[in-house]
């Protein structure tokens, strides 16, 4: 769940131990077989708030309690934001549309630890515009990850988030970040999706973040909706969102969420991950 910026309190970060990280994982990958779960069920027709029930159900059947369910308020499992929506979006009875896309995001808390992932999913047939703008933002998240290493700064990996998407000419929302996380679901750093190389906190072992881009196909800016949680593109021009749990282990950079579910379910073919196991 991204976090609107410079709302954390001043806490400092907080270390994970190893046997820590591994408790992260497992919620982590909780939360991303609810994805792959429901991927199957994203087609025209569907709606968010059957996704949002075979959710809860399928992460209480397996040990974990929905993360995001009461976190501040929200009223559901899932954040479910179709096209303009950028994060935040309540489920509804809706019907999906041939040619939208969804972008799902999940938490879960298990054994005191929280997972926080997510991924925006194609509706049918979309446009080549939309398929390019899903795929940059999903590259661009690796390419943050990439920058994830001892020794490099949290600007560095916003700096190549910002730029790898500003190349292609999307817009970067600067008023959300990604964030550490750990036994609170927000947690210090921020990791925004802009910044300039060099800047920000030191990156060092047993620093667990989500890193996730929220990309516009038009202008950067976002409104805030009366709902108190909907945030769309200020254009409603359409808006990707892509976001992994990683975690510093001696030096290296660990996926601890994974794609490999949706894929699965969707049939898609992937190497994507490797680099990072």
């Amino acid at each position: 769940m991204a976090m609107k910026m410079l709302t954390m309190d001043s806490k400092k970060i907080v270390i994970k131990s190893e046997e820590e990280i591994e408790l992260i994982r497992e919620s982590a990958l909780l939360v991303s077989k609810t994805l792959g779960l429901i991927a199957k069920e994203i087609k025209p027709g569907s709606n968010s708030l059957k996704l949002d029930k075979i959710a809860e159900e399928f992460i209480r059947d397996n040990g974990g309690e929905p993360g995001f369910l009461g976190m501040y308020g929200f009223p559901n499992t899932l954040c479910v934001s179709p096209n303009q929506e950028v994060v935040h979006g309540i489920p509804n009875e809706i019907p999906f549309e041939n040619g939208d896309i969804i972008s799902i995001d999940c938490g879960v808390v298990k054994n005191e630890f929280y997972g926080d992932h997510a991924y925006t999913f194609e509706v049918g047939e979309v446009s080549d515009e939309i398929k390019k703008l899903l795929n940059v933002t999903k590259k661009s998240l690796y390419e943050g990850i990439r920058e994830f290493k001892t020794g490099n700064r949290v600007g560095d990996i916003s700096y190549a988030i910002q730029n790898y998407n500003e190349k292609n000419g999307y817009g970067v929302v600067k008023d959300l970040v990604g964030h550490g996380l750990g036994k609170n679901l927000h947690e210090k750093p921020e990791v925004p999706n802009f910044g300039r190389r060099g800047n920000g906190k030191s990156l060092v072992d047993g620093m667990v973040l989500a890193i996730e881009p929220m990309i516009n196909l038009g202008t950067d800016k976002v409104l805030h909706l009366n709902d108190g949680w909907t945030i769309e593109t200020a254009d409603k021009k359409p808006s990707a969102h892509f976001e992994h749990n990683v975690a510093l282990i001696n030096g290296q950079t660990k996926l601890l969420s994974t794609f490999k579910y949706i894929y699965d379910a969707l049939g898609i073919e992937s190497n994507e991950e490797n680099e990072f196991k």
